[in-house]
């Protein structure tokens, strides 16, 4: 009888309201307002998935020589780039990504839960950055309007720099109000702990000082000191890591899996694995798999024939195993970073612990004997004023295998030393050309740009 009378309350009351029901034109498989914290999780996938390991970084691995297709010329490879081969990182930076960052904020201020509205903020200035290094002058202030502004200007990429700051800014204060509601599994990258979400603010911070080294009006030495100050209370550890780790099924692998999976036909380079061998580097064997056929390693030449796939493999599961991690930044990262700014602010002398520190860091991740990492250190030698720089950004790069921070320091800094493939169409790219759907929609005068132009801050000659 109890459940009679249950079913009969459910029916009326569901009777009552059908002409409400019918009145209303919602689609409840497309709602019209979602709560955080089921905002956050697919934005930060996709940040790992689209941003951190897409079309673009791609590209610039290949620009950079740490990959190659396995595939004959022409192609983005040897630097035949169009307007339209960024089109999906343009709408994956900005619809994807940074809109349902926007949206986060918004809602987060509206809540006053200032642990999400941090999140977001330190999200919002990687996903710019990652926009503004590669095409240089964005819309930021103008855009997330919806339909009330479909033509934002773009700012310059000073502006977008200084927002970046500001952003980090706010959201440190937001954190340190100690809001009673924490992210929990929602948060992928740390589960809603907010002291690490506090400390990646803090290293974000100093890569992007670091960034403007050269820029024009700006000095080495005063972005190296505000590195160094934000360093204080960055990263400490490991576990400090920003990463997104993957299950490893079918549809969960990390997409750098994907990447180097058969279909795709990417390999290694020979560049970036020359480069291992010919320092005798302990980690060539944790980095790249030997030929089946030869049990040589080696990569592949852009320009050359196409090869066997297993002669170019991704070795190890660090990097390239279906459940590995991204490592969108690291604490090894950060080591470098503060490296880089010690050599600049107080010499070689004062850099080296540090330096060791970080190769030392990036070793011991691969699994490399202490021994070894002993004797490759002293093989290197000593670091200098003449050679620091090059140094510190060479090994740098091998510590940031696949990550978009290698581009920007080479721009930077000129290090690794790069000459243009075999088949190049034009010098070695400094920058995404911008893409084809933003010349239709929003015409602007920096659209005109190049392969080879600059973005403002990239004065290295």
């Amino acid at each position: 009888m109890k459940k009679f009378a249950i079913l009969l309350l459910l029916t009326t009351v569901s009777l009552a309201g059908c002409k409400k029901l019918l009145d209303v034109n919602d689609d409840p498989n497309n709602p019209i307002d979602v709560q955080v914290s089921l905002i956050l999780p697919p934005a930060e996938l996709a940040i790992s998935d689209y941003l951190y390991s897409g079309n673009a970084n791609i590209i610039m691995q290949d620009w950079m020589q740490a990959t190659a297709p396995n595939q004959p010329n022409p192609g983005t490879w040897n630097y035949q780039v169009y307007n339209d081969s960024f089109d999906s990182d343009w709408y994956n930076a900005y619809v994807v990504c940074m809109n349902n960052l926007y949206q986060i904020k918004l809602k987060a201020a509206t809540t006053g839960n200032t642990n999400y509205g941090g999140i977001s903020k330190i999200l919002m200035a990687y996903s710019l950055a990652f926009t503004t290094d590669l095409w240089g002058d964005i819309p930021y202030s103008q855009s997330f309007n919806g339909t009330t502004l479909l033509t934002p200007v773009y700012d310059s990429q000073e502006d977008i720099y200084k927002t970046i700051q500001s952003l980090l800014d706010d959201a440190i204060t937001d954190i340190n109000k100690n809001y009673s509601v924490l992210p929990g599994t929602d948060d992928y990258y740390y589960s809603g702990n907010m002291d690490k979400w506090k400390r990646l603010a803090y290293t974000l911070k100093a890569r992007y000082y670091m960034h403007l080294t050269k820029a024009p009006g700006y000095t080495a030495a005063t972005q190296a000191n505000l590195a160094l100050a934000a360093l204080a209370n960055g990263m400490m550890a490991d576990t400090d890591d920003l990463k997104m780790t993957y299950a490893g099924g079918g549809g969960s692998e990390n997409p750098w899996n994907l990447t180097f999976g058969p279909v795709t036909t990417k390999v290694l380079n020979e560049t970036f694995v020359e480069n291992l061998r010919s320092a005798n580097d302990p980690r060539l064997t944790k980095m790249v798999a030997p030929a089946t056929s030869t049990g040589l390693y080696t990569g592949r030449r852009i320009g050359s024939d196409v090869g066997v796939l297993d002669t170019y493999s991704l070795g190890g599961d660090y990097y390239g195993g279906a459940s590995a991690s991204t490592y969108l930044m690291t604490y090894t990262e950060a080591l470098f970073i503060k490296a880089e700014a010690t050599h600049i602010i107080s010499g070689a002398v004062t850099a080296q612990p540090i330096f060791t520190a970080a190769v030392t860091n990036h070793m011991n991740r691969l699994g490399i004997a202490g021994t070894d990492i002993t004797a490759y250190l002293a093989a290197k030698g000593t670091l200098t004023t003449a050679n620091a720089i090059q140094r510190i950004i060479e090994e740098k790069s091998t510590a940031n295998f696949l990550s978009t921070e290698n581009f920007n320091d080479w721009r930077r800094t000129g290090f690794p030393v790069l000459t243009p493939v075999d088949g190049a169409l034009s010098a070695i790219p400094r920058r995404a050309m911008y893409p084809e759907t933003e010349l239709t929609t929003n015409p602007q005068p920096q659209q005109t740009a190049k392969v080879t132009d600059r973005v403002w801050w990239d004065t290295n000659n």
